[in-house]
């Protein structure tokens, strides 16, 4: 006599067992090298290893060239030397050293290294933070990629080259303008630096230093705009495949709130992190933009490229830096808030699918029972017992209303994207914030008319 047994367990163990063989298979082998893998690199969770190491490989690349690399000792302690040159020595350095000539306007560069160094160590702090808690991954979430649907899994890749595209578009062009400003405005000036050698070109050195200074500020404050912009364009590509979830009338209630706890519980993180970024880039971005803008309009001096270029630049890259956060964060709230129609919407075609199934068995089952009714009584009462058992089968459709109806609640109450201390940061805030920066204008051009 032979008996068969199958085992499952966290080994995945199949036996086979007769009177005179016994074979075994476990995979737990197989199933080690690939748990220790990375998550993008094993085959079911990526297109291809070496399209999404690419992907990766950048941000790697950008983190080192900021000197963000924290995976060590002494990388920290590069990344601290750099930061304290960079952010503060040369910009405190320039601004004492450099000496206009006499018959010069007043410049208006000098406004934009307090505000450039603030945002630089704020974004710092708040990368260092980051990679020393979280780590890229799990800032990412790429963790729980194979979670998610494929289509989710294909947008990544897209997702990321367009955030890389985005950083191009805004540091390249402002790059250029830097440089020729930099090229115009050391030609004209003079640098003296107590007790320095007269051998050595000290405008050449302060106009390296000075650039160099300025890619990083600018690199590291674009590049937490870019981060928290590709969390948020990750977190909508989740919602579309939520959405697509909604679609079919077939979906499981439970599965659909298992999945929003999911994106929710990441929506929160993502608002925790980021949001004294956020709430401090726009105190420092406002107080330097509306008192430069209150000293341009106050100052009777000539205004050129040569005293303003900077603040100029300086001002288009932190606005549009600072735009791109706003942009990204009321767009994941809105698709988070529009998730409660497609919700409804898709309970009530299940409700009306489930009410017309039941109404058409139940014509059905009645006009059966009266075409048989002349054949007998006793199969009337046999027929009518079949039918009675038929419509209790169906009793648990109030219980799946129920669920889809408190899942429609649950979604209703927790609607909300990115939040700043309990505040979503929807198109209303974006709104409020709008009407508050343009009423700060108004008043300044007021006291600027007055002044000048």
């Amino acid at each position: 006599m032979k008996t068969s047994s199958i085992k499952t367990t966290g080994d995945t163990c199949v036996d086979l067992e007769s009177s005179d063989q016994c074979i075994s298979f476990n995979d737990q082998a197989d199933e080690q090298p690939q748990a220790n893998l990375p998550l993008l690199l094993q085959p079911s969770y990526a297109r291809s290893k070496s399209w999404v190491f690419d992907d990766l490989r950048k941000f790697r690349i950008s983190l080192k060239c900021c000197a963000l690399d924290h995976s060590s000792c002494i990388g920290k302690f590069i990344s601290y030397l750099t930061f304290i040159t960079l952010t503060i020595i040369v910009p405190l350095t320039a601004s004492l050293s450099v000496k206009e000539p006499l018959t010069s306007t007043f410049s208006f560069n000098k406004l934009t290294q307090l505000p450039g160094s603030g945002l630089a160590m704020i974004s710092f702090f708040t990368l260092s933070r980051f990679f020393q808690a979280y780590g890229l991954r799990q800032l990412l979430f790429l963790e729980g990629l194979q979670d998610d649907s494929m289509y989710v899994r294909r947008g990544y890749a897209e997702e990321l080259d367009k955030a890389f595209r985005y950083l191009a578009c805004i540091l390249l062009p402002s790059f250029l303008v830097q440089l020729a400003h930099k090229i115009i405005f050391f030609s004209t000036v003079e640098v003296q630096i107590p007790r320095a050698w007269s051998g050595i070109p000290m405008n050449s050195i302060m106009f390296l230093s000075v650039l160099v200074s300025w890619i990083y500020r600018t690199g590291v404050f674009l590049l937490v705009c870019v981060l928290f912009r590709l969390t948020c364009e990750l977190q909508i590509l989740r919602f579309e495949g939520f959405r697509k979830m909604l679609e079919g009338s077939g979906s499981d209630a439970c599965l659909i709130f298992e999945e929003h706890l999911r994106i929710r519980k990441q929506l929160s993180l993502t608002s925790h992190r980021y949001r004294f970024f956020i709430i401090g880039s726009l105190i420092i971005i406002t107080i330097s933009q509306f008192g430069a803008l209150l000293m341009v309009f106050a100052s009777k001096s000539e205004k050129n490229f040569l005293n303003s270029g900077d603040l100029v630049v300086c001002s288009a890259v932190q606005l549009s830096g600072f735009i791109l956060c706003l942009m990204g964060a009321a767009r994941i709230t809105h698709r988070a808030q529009g998730i409660v129609s497609v919700a409804t919407r898709w309970h009530m075609f299940a409700t009306c699918s489930s009410s017309n199934a039941g109404l058409h068995d139940e014509r059905k089952a009645s006009t059966k029972a009266d075409h048989e009714a002349n054949q007998s009584h006793q199969a009337i009462e046999c027929r009518d017992s079949d039918s009675e058992i038929f419509i209790t089968v169906s009793s648990q459709e109030p219980s799946s209303f129920q669920t889809r109806q408190a899942l429609v609640t649950y979604l209703h109450h927790n609607n909300g994207g990115i939040t700043l201390f309990g505040f979503a940061l929807d198109r209303g805030l974006l709104h409020t914030i709008f009407a508050f920066e343009f009423s700060l204008v108004l008043w300044i051009l007021s006291k600027g008319v007055v002044l000048s």
